[in-house]
């Protein structure tokens, strides 16, 4: 029988050898010294080899005890050498399992359920903001401190509602990986009131009295913008469209000899189409953002990735490039369009609220949307674009004065 003296007393030799101590149970000594756990034992007539680690790291009685658990295996018919093959090899299975992977699945698995740009969406925010931060861990081993790392990116950058539904989608990934047995808990739960608190508000917008000094800036790219990312702006201005809608749209939506941009309910967040009228300067631009993209299917192909469209991101940091960072987002020149057509070209709320692809309010705002509008609208637009280049102009004239 051993003991731990003799255990510490044990010497290097010039060959190794073994002391045993009972049951199976021996101290594997080498010639550099190594003091090895093993047990030895047979299974159904074949003699293996167990080890359990080095001593002094696992003592005598730690390894007795890990003989024992084995010995009591035997004892029910299991073979411990092909448990703990079994059990490493669950475990690379596991590890196997990465977030990404399931996110991926679930992604497939649903996406039938959403609007072709909504699943875009989501994948996208999943693609920028969570794969790079756990999208190779094993989603099993994933809590939520990791979690609340990758969220609070999200929030130092200043963007606490993106934050919250990058929450909200890694919850209904999590839940799926759980009914389909790759995890056991959802770490997204934990992570109500850890959220930065932030009061959701309208998006950043400057008024018409601003215009004049923008469009100067964006026709004299002093930001050296990219020319895509230059166009996508002064698009997004002629059409006031959701910057989303502008950068998924595809060349298959537009008729530019006709002037008229059909945006399918299955993109628009109404989930109704929408017809969006072109002016002249508008179409200019779309045929030179086509020169750009030649046979790419998106208008607007992102520059690292063109078989994908631009990145919204883009042109935030586009305005802010340009001087506008918290004074104005994409979405701004919603609310930029709605109060300058109706104050500085005197048309009626609903005219411009059905360009807006705004849903109803109540009974009578229901009623004229039955209303399309549409040529009034397309004199509308073209009445912008030409307000907007009359804005250009003052700026240079007084520039010049």
């Amino acid at each position: 029988m051993l003991t731990d003296l003799s255990c510490r007393k044990a010497e290097p030799r010039a060959k190794p050898y073994k002391i045993f101590d009972a049951h199976g149970l021996f101290l594997y000594v080498t010639p550099a010294g190594s003091r090895l756990w093993r047990f030895k034992y047979r299974f159904e007539g074949k003699e293996k080899l167990l080890t359990f680690g080095a001593y002094p790291l696992v003592s005598l009685q730690e390894a007795r005890q890990k003989r024992d658990d084995v010995r009591r295996l035997l004892f029910d018919g299991t073979d411990p050498v092909a448990l703990r093959r079994e059990m490493l090899e669950a475990t690379r299975a596991r590890e196997a399992v990465t977030f990404e992977r399931v996110a991926r699945e679930w992604h497939t698995a649903y996406k039938e359920r959403w609007s072709e740009g909504h699943g875009a969406t989501i994948l996208h925010r999943l693609e920028m903001d969570i794969f790079p931060a756990i999208g190779n861990r094993p989603i099993s081993a994933i809590f939520a401190p990791e979690l609340l790392k990758a969220i609070r990116r999200i929030e130092d950058r200043g963007a606490p509602e993106m934050a919250r539904r990058a929450t909200q989608i890694c919850g209904q990934v999590f839940r799926y990986a759980i009914v389909t047995g790759c995890a056991e808990r959802n770490p997204a739960e934990d992570l109500k009131g850890a959220l930065r608190p932030f009061r959701k508000g309208h998006f950043a917008a400057f008024d018409s009295s601003a215009l004049p000094s923008f469009l100067h800036k964006l026709d004299s790219n002093e930001a050296r913008l990219y020319p895509q990312t230059r166009l996508a702006l002064k698009l997004l201005a002629l059409t006031f469209v959701r910057t989303s809608e502008l950068i998924e749209a595809t060349w298959d939506e537009f008729n530019l000899d006709e002037g008229l941009w059909s945006i399918p309910a299955s993109r628009m967040k109404m989930r109704r189409p929408h017809i969006v009228p072109l002016s002249r300067q508008a179409v200019a631009v779309l045929r030179q953002l086509k020169a750009l993209a030649g046979n790419r299917p998106y208008i607007l192909p992102s520059q690292i990735n063109p078989r994908k469209h631009m990145s919204n991101n883009t042109i935030l940091k586009a305005l802010e490039r340009m001087g506008y960072k918290g004074q104005m987002t994409g979405h701004g020149f919603r609310a930029l369009a709605m109060s300058t057509i109706k104050e500085k070209l005197g048309y009626r709320h609903e005219v411009v609220d059905r360009q807006l692809a705004h849903a109803p309010r109540n009974k009578v705002d229901a009623a004229y949307d039955r209303a399309q509008f549409l040529d009034e609208r397309t004199v509308m637009m073209q009445r912008w674009a030409d307000y907007l280049d009359e804005q250009l102009r003052k700026d240079r004239d007084s520039a010049v004065d």
